[in-house]
């Protein structure tokens, strides 16, 4: 089957656009590109290959997945080298929700939590 997808990319709306970017480049080491004075308002936040898209809400806080639904995350990235990456948000001061482990799913990841609560998984297949 040929393959048409190529990547994909977070979108992320949150209250405070300003105040998440920079979370995300302070702790995460993201690299933000305003894009404010245009039809949509948005930020692009870069690190490597992954991109999230920061958009405004009208005003409403940032509801996670595990809040609307009982469970899951908000975005689920695929690395390599967890342990660096782990360590690295720790020496961040990022909160890190489950450390690195085995899944029940054959992932090896951890998750931390954004500065509006999102939870996110940084993992690859292991099996």
């Amino acid at each position: 089957m040929k393959s048409l997808l190529i990547e994909s990319h977070c979108i992320f709306p949150t209250k405070d656009i300003i105040k998440t970017a920079n979370f995300y480049e302070q702790k995460l080491r993201f690299k933000a590109v305003h894009y404010l004075n245009v039809d949509e308002p948005h930020i692009c936040l870069y690190r490597d290959t992954t991109e999230i898209i920061l958009i405004k809400t009208n005003g409403q806080k940032t509801i996670p997945n595990r809040d609307l639904y009982g469970y899951g995350y908000d975005a689920y990235f695929i690395t390599k080298n967890q342990e660096e990456l782990q360590e690295e948000m720790i020496s961040s001061g990022v909160k890190i929700v489950r450390s690195l482990n085995d899944t029940d799913y054959n992932n090896k990841e951890f998750v931390i939590e954004d500065i509006d609560g999102r939870w996110i998984a940084f993992g690859i297949k292991v099996g």
